[in-house]
């Protein structure tokens, strides 16, 4: 048996879990609530409660993504995570954020269901293969094969940035100066050559179907959507999944967010979520 306050001891360890094998703040605390929904319904003893509790989370998220790949296969346009946004500096948030980069996230969604449970329980929060395979219902020998391969592919994938937080926040608050400022040439300038942007409408608001390659285009994109006629747009400083980023409303509601990676002082990468069934989790 799990009481409330027990319940509520994990629940950081439990949406991270749920959070980053889904891609969904939403579907996430569905997840989060669907597990305590049944585990106040048990009424024998649990010896291991973290470990009863991850396993509930991870195979209720497994059902999720099952149910979504289909829907993940008709996705218009590049697919990001939901952003998980925060305003700087507030501490235990900040701190889950921190490991949740929105590019590690993207290579995730490379995994099978099962790598990516696997990667996430024991690369992240640091569960043994033993206690992963009883969580899973595999051999241990199996679960451990899958480890190996997810965190390969992870590291071969897995972008790094060189840049400490202050140079993201100068860089970051420069180019969006610039963005607003409708200066071009500045733009440019804190782009890398090859800087690549993706922005994720979901096929329902204004965004490249393709991800954008080269300073040039990603300016130009960059300064078509900021010239689209807008009711009261408000930009705020904000961290997105635990890095400098914007969020942009319009007329009291989420319009944008977006996120830069930074790397000798230059944009090397920007993701652009827009879909508005992506930002709904931010509405007052």
């Amino acid at each position: 048996m799990i009481d409330a306050t027990g319940f509520e001891e994990h629940r950081r360890m439990l949406f991270g879990i749920a959070y980053r094998m889904l891609g969904s703040v939403a579907d996430a605390e569905d997840v989060v609530q669907d597990a305590w929904l049944r585990c106040s319904q048990v009424s024998t003893p649990v010896d291991n409660p973290a470990g009863y509790l991850a396993r509930t989370v991870t195979n209720l998220a497994l059902n999720r993504l099952t149910s979504a790949a289909a829907t993940r296969e008709r996705y218009v346009g590049p697919w990001l995570p939901e952003p998980l946004v925060t305003r700087p500096d507030i501490g235990e948030e900040v701190e889950l954020a921190e490991s949740v980069s929105l590019a590690l996230l993207v290579v995730l969604e490379s995994l099978s269901p099962l790598e990516r449970a696997v990667f996430v329980l024991k690369e992240v929060f640091g569960f043994s293969f033993r206690e992963i395979a009883g969580m899973l219902d595999r051999g241990e020998a199996a679960v451990r094969q899958v480890g190996r391969r997810a965190r390969a592919h992870v590291q071969a994938r897995r972008p790094r940035y060189d840049a400490p937080a202050e140079v993201r926040r100068r860089v970051t608050d420069e180019f969006l100066a610039a963005c607003l400022g409708g200066d071009l040439n500045r733009m440019m300038e804190l782009l890398a050559p090859d800087v690549t942007a993706w922005s994720d409408g979901g096929g329902k608001v204004k965004a490249a179907i393709r991800p954008q390659h080269g300073a040039q285009k990603v300016a130009h994109f960059l300064a078509a959507v900021l010239a689209q006629p807008m009711d009261d747009p408000q930009v705020h400083a904000v961290d997105v999944n635990g890095r400098p980023g914007l969020l942009l409303t319009v007329a009291g509601r989420p319009d944008t967010v977006a996120r830069a990676e930074v790397e000798n002082a230059r944009i090397t990468e920007i993701r652009i979520i827009r879909n508005p069934d992506k930002l709904r989790h931010l509405l007052p």
